[in-house]
């Protein structure tokens, strides 16, 4: 199926959707005062949406900092999931930070999202190493990967 997709910077009236994504998405989601801290108070903090008929249906969150890049969170409605609208998101990432002069951008994820980690494959990223005990709910290890550009 391939729908129309729109990508775009995040606005403030986008996180009561951004954050109804994050509930789908993940087992400790981020709320809306963290991502209205993001917007506001993080100089380093940039995000993209996609849009789908007028509906935000998936976010990818990063921090640039000088010529590297963190990925902090990426999600995608989950009845839309499958529609390459992740990787149009990352695809939208990599474009703002070769436009900001990135040279570097990582990210964890899960160990068991084999999903997400051949989707990064697909763009380039590489294996760099395991945080263990990295995620809080459950403290399932994240696997690191990287890309430079």
């Amino acid at each position: 199926m391939s729908i129309d997709i729109v990508y775009r910077k995040m606005q403030i009236e986008d996180i009561p959707a951004v954050v109804g994504i994050e509930e789908e998405a993940f087992a400790t989601p981020w709320t809306e005062e963290i991502f209205e801290h993001e917007m506001n108070g993080n100089d380093y903090a940039h995000y993209v949406v996609a849009v789908h008929e007028g509906e935000v249906i998936g976010h990818c969150g990063m921090w640039i900092v000088l010529d590297e890049c963190h990925i902090t969170n990426v999600a995608v409605r989950k009845a839309l999931r499958g529609n390459s609208i992740g990787e149009g998101l990352m695809r939208k990432a990599i474009e703002l930070c070769k436009m900001n002069d990135v040279r570097l951008m990582t990210l964890e994820v899960r160990v068991t999202n084999e999903t997400a980690q051949n989707l990064y494959r697909k763009l380039g990223f590489k294996d760099g190493g395991i945080r263990k005990n990295y995620y809080t709910d459950d403290h399932e290890d994240a696997l690191v990967m990287w890309v430079e550009f």
